[in-house]
């Protein structure tokens, strides 16, 4: 859990959408949508978004820190712009430990959040957000600033003069996650269930809910466009999910190799393994930098994603994990 913890850490309401419910691919018509970014230093970079709605802007998550967020304020202020809103895709602490200082600068802007990720965030049941505090250097804030406006899942949003489809996507990177989408523009915002060219985190032990995540959302009209990601920069959102599932496969598939029948320590990853691991997926994969400054994450993605094929039957496995 502390590894976990130190990845992390380093409008109206229309009626609700059912969350699996989600429209086949239409063609949709482009239109011009202005989307801005501050990036936080690597490494452990992480994104927070402002989009120009016809009343003011709507920012896109809150930062890893309070240090992080006082960077994006500054530079959002720069934009001329009254804030009208903040949206959160999902409350790992990277994605919300700058929200008071993003209060603080925009008091009169609602916090969003879905049902399901304001609960995550009040239980805290991986406890996160207590063993970020007690991390060495933090300066995560001692009393979390909470969403102000809940919505159910699969709800429309109509923010600023804006219209916001919403879809939950559960049990794949984070317990929790929504995605914003802009139909006109063809933007989605699918906060960490896509990244572009980084190396994730995986150690929540749950690359087969990712993987069949990602293909309900490539099924999609949510897929159509522009991605603006957790980690790293924009781009097709049909591309970002492909590169986001090979490598998920791509990494389980050398991990099932180095825990199959006749292996040689069997169900246990030897350190000679663990390098061979990490050296292929370097070559497949290179100047991907890490979503966190832990310089052990390969090694945990590793162990997170061995206990989790090895506690699960295979024959259960929808066939994008097998």
């Amino acid at each position: 859990m502390a590894t976990l913890v130190a990845v992390l850490a380093a409008g109206s309401v229309a009626a609700e959408r059912p969350a699996a419910a989600l429209e086949p691919p239409t063609t949709l018509v482009k239109a011009d949508l202005y989307v801005d970014r501050f990036a936080s230093p690597n490494p452990g970079s992480v994104n927070t978004y402002w989009v120009q709605a016809p009343q003011g802007l709507i920012l896109v998550d809150t930062l890893r820190s309070p240090a992080d967020a006082r960077m994006a304020v500054a530079r959002i202020r720069e934009a001329g712009q009254p804030v009208a809103a903040i949206v959160l895709t999902h409350v790992h602490p990277d994605h919300v430990g700058g929200a008071g200082v993003f209060h603080r600068a925009f008091p009169r802007a609602p916090i969003y959040a879905s049902k399901a990720s304001a609960k995550a965030m009040r239980q805290d049941k991986r406890g996160l957000y207590a063993l970020t505090r007690s991390l060495p250097g933090s300066d995560f804030p001692k009393r979390l600033t909470n969403p102000t406006k809940v919505f159910r899942a699969g709800a429309t949003l109509t923010i600023a003069g804006l219209r916001l489809r919403t879809a939950e996507f559960p049990a794949a990177e984070s317990d929790a996650a929504t995605v914003y989408y802009e139909s006109h523009s063809r933007s989605l915002f699918p906060g960490d269930l896509l990244s572009n060219r980084v190396t994730p985190a995986l150690i929540e032990g749950q690359s087969c809910g990712w993987l069949a995540q990602l293909d309900r959302l490539r099924r999609s009209s949510l897929a159509a466009g522009t991605a603006y990601p957790g980690h790293g920069a924009p781009g097709s959102a049909r591309d970002l999910i492909a590169r986001q599932q090979n490598y998920i496969k791509d990494f389980r598939n050398l991990v099932k190799r180095a825990i199959r029948a006749g292996s040689p320590a069997g169900r246990r990853v030897t350190g000679v393994e663990r390098r061979a691991i990490t050296g292929a997926m370097a070559r497949a994969y290179p100047r991907h930098p890490r979503v966190a400054s832990l310089p052990t994450l390969m090694e945990e993605n590793i162990k997170a994603v061995a206990a989790e094929i090895t506690s699960t039957d295979p024959a259960e496995l929808p066939r994008i994990c097998r």
